[in-house]
């Protein structure tokens, strides 16, 4: 099993690429496909897309893609919002969820404009705000320091009844605000790495190792817990379903 970005495995550029890899697996004995795979559709609350390269040895079967699909689409299974996936670890600096990210969030006086909140470029650094109602956009092995993304923590764990950066995001559309450089409020800031942990479905107790940027590259880098167990769960569906063909 090989997983990498999803442009391997889709666009038209990288077809001799994937061409070579899947020869080379033939040569070596295997039957092999790609497979894009959301991890939304394994019980991820991350819209990550990677494909897949599964190879199995000494496989006979024109319909190989076709039935490990199958195995895959049995692995299906809905993932929470991250508002619910997230909600029991309580504030950042609690016990259960240690701040682990102090990067300051600063208001970015030229931005880029979206019809989303979400998206666009209305802070400075690379972090992004995330949208506590819906999945997660990717995480980025790049997290750390700004460029880890951030939330409201008072609307995600607090009693505030709207996003403050919904609102903002309003507020800047309407021409209501006068730009300038400073801080955004304190209920504002980065994830943690517990939350950025549970986003990419590592168990609560896995220990990492490392300081605490190295922590942060090692869980964007990682192919999401749920999403390897289900695949490899299919590959061992697909075994032993083929040996009853």
């Amino acid at each position: 099993i090989m997983e990498n970005v999803k442009a391997l495995g889709a666009l038209e550029k990288w077809k001799d690429v994937r061409k070579k890899y899947l020869d080379r697996a033939e040569k070596l004995g295997y039957m092999c496909s790609p497979f894009i795979l959301k991890a939304t559709d394994f019980g991820v609350s991350q819209k990550r897309e990677r494909v897949f390269f599964i190879g199995i040895k000494e496989v006979r079967d024109p319909l190989f893609e076709y039935h490990l699909m199958n195995c895959l689409v049995q692995q299906k299974r809905k993932a929470p919002f991250i508002r619910e996936l997230l909600k029991d670890l309580g504030k950042s600096g609690s016990e259960k969820n240690p701040n682990t990210c102090t990067a300051k969030i600063t208001f970015a006086t030229n931005p880029i404009m979206r019809k989303s909140p979400y998206s666009g470029m209305y802070f400075n650094g690379q972090g992004r705000p995330m949208n506590v109602d819906e999945y997660s956009n990717t995480l980025p092995a790049s997290m750390g320091g700004n460029k880890t993304p951030f939330v409201d923590e008072e609307y995600l764990y607090g009693d505030a009844k709207s996003d403050w950066i919904a609102d903002y995001h309003k507020r800047l559309v309407a021409g209501d605000i006068t730009l300038e450089f400073k801080e955004t409020p304190k209920r504002l800031r980065r994830i943690t790495i517990k939350e950025a942990a549970r986003i990419q479905t590592f168990p609560d107790e896995y220990i990492f190792c490392g300081n605490k940027g190295h922590v942060y590259t090692q869980i964007g880098n990682a192919v999401p817990c749920k999403l390897a167990e289900a695949v490899a769960k299919a590959v061992l569906l697909y075994l032993e379903e083929s040996n009853k063909r």
